[in-house]
Parts: C-alpha cells; sequence; structure tokens
C-alpha cells in the first residue's frame, strides 16, 4: 500500500510538471505567433492570439493546432481607391477570427489555417467616409449630402441626407439595406424621400447610394456578410488556406 501510495503521489507530480510545461510552451507560441502576425499584417499594435486545445505539446508534435482564435483592434483594410481624396483604408473594429487546423513550421514563421471565420465591425463614421459628406448638386440651385449613418432598427441603417436650396436647408432620414457583393459593402436606400423639388431616381440615389470595397483582410479571408447594427455595421468573415504568417 506504501508503494502504491508513492507511485500515485509521482503520478500527480509529474502530471501537474506536465500540465505546467504544457501551459508555459502554449504561453509561448502564442507570443511568438502574435509577433509573427503582426509582423506579416504589418499592424499598429500586437494583435491576441489564443490557442485553445489541450494538451498543447501533443498538437505541436503533430504539426498542426486545432483551433487558434486571432483578436485584432483597429485594422486598417485597404479600399482599393486610386482616385484623388478617396479614403485609401478603412478601420476595422474588433476583427476576431477562428482559425481552424493550423499548420506551422517549427519557428512559427509561418502558418496556415485550412479554414477561418469571424467577426467585426466597421463604425458608421468609417461608413460615412464613402459617402457623398461634402455638398454635391443635383440641379442647379439644390445641393444634397449625406451627413450621418446610424442604426435603422430591424437591420436597416438611416442615412441622413440633408438638402440645401434658395439657402434654407433640411435632413431627410433614408433607411437603406446594407449588402455585400464580392469585397464591396453597398447601402442602397429602400425609399426615397420627397424631396423640396420632384428629381430623378438617379440623381437622388447619387447621393443617397453609396458603397466600400474592403480590398485587403488579414490572411486573405473575405467579407462574407453584412448587417446593420447599433455601433455600426457587423460584418462575417470567412476564408480557406489562410495565411496568419510567413
Amino acid at each position: 500500500m506504501r508503494a502504491l501510495r508513492i507511485l500515485l503521489i509521482v503520478v500527480v507530480i509529474l502530471g501537474g510538471l506536465f500540465v505546467i510545461a504544457d501551459r508555459v510552451a502554449v504561453h509561448f507560441a502564442e507570443n511568438e505567433a502574435a509577433d509573427k502576425v503582426k509582423a506579416t499584417e504589418n499592424l499598429a499594435s500586437t494583435p491576441d492570439v489564443s490557442i485553445k486545445g489541450f494538451p498543447f505539446l501533443t498538437q505541436v508534435a503533430s504539426g498542426k493546432l486545432d483551433d487558434v482564435r486571432i483578436g485584432i483592434k483597429d485594422y486598417e483594410a485597404d479600399t482599393g481607391n486610386t482616385t484623388a481624396g478617396a479614403p485609401k483604408s478603412i478601420r476595422i473594429d474588433d476583427l476576431q477570427a477562428d482559425m481552424k487546423g493550423v499548420t506551422f513550421t517549427g519557428d512559427y514563421s509561418s502558418a496556415t489555417a485550412s479554414t477561418a471565420t469571424g467577426t467585426a465591425t466597421i463604425a458608421y463614421d468609417e461608413l460615412l467616409k464613402a459617402a457623398k459628406s461634402q455638398p454635391t448638386q443635383i440641379i442647379p440651385g439644390v445641393n444634397a449630402q449625406v451627413v450621418g449613418l446610424s442604426d435603422g432598427g430591424s437591420g436597416k441603417i438611416k442615412v441622413d441626407v440633408k438638402v440645401t436650396a434658395a439657402g434654407a436647408s433640411q435632413t431627410y432620414p433614408v433607411l437603406s439595406t446594407v449588402t455585400v457583393d464580392g469585397d464591396t459593402v453597398k447601402v442602397h436606400a429602400d425609399n426615397l424621400p420627397k424631396l423640396v423639388v420632384d428629381l430623378a431616381d438617379a440623381r437622388i440615389r447619387s447621393i443617397t447610394d453609396f458603397q466600400q470595397t474592403i480590398d485587403r483582410l488579414p490572411g486573405g479571408v473575405k467579407v462574407d456578410g453584412v448587417q446593420a447594427a447599433k455601433n455600426g455595421v457587423e460584418i462575417t468573415v470567412k476564408g480557406s488556406n489562410v495565411k496568419l504568417a510567413g
């Protein structure tokens, strides 16, 4: 019985040491991976990297991690705009990505996920940069501009359009639908306001409707869906063979 007790104590101690070693190793790997992602994506700050699953060391031995989650704050995504004065980037808030089946090299200099899904938010003040927020003439003597975006409820965006004519201004709220087409987020008015004069549909929509291309996201993931929410447009992203580093 005494020998059995000693054996059990040894097993418990070894098990505890293994858990400690495993957690130390995963912490080191998370820090290394975060630094690599920061360098690869040219990020202003170090992202959060969390390697899920236990034990970590057996995953390392297999050369593949089951689940890696990455969080990036204030990511500046390219818009692909070449027009003078047009925004060259758009800020993506709180991008959270879940990477599955991550293969990597021994020094973590290269890592690729078989699939990735995630969520993020484009704040309304960022999306406003894509709209015509400067006064634009729609007919002689009548100017219009988008002066604000906000949550319209039921998955809609409220677009505030300011119309100025003969020195007087009035703001019209327009409920709009937001969709995604490829890598482009589009805002389209559901119903056009009755303006101070009857204008051609195309002239009004040149102000109320607008779009923003998101040309590049980390690792090559793509925008998959969009929906208006309280603090901005919530987007979902997905990708395959996503390069995290290297």
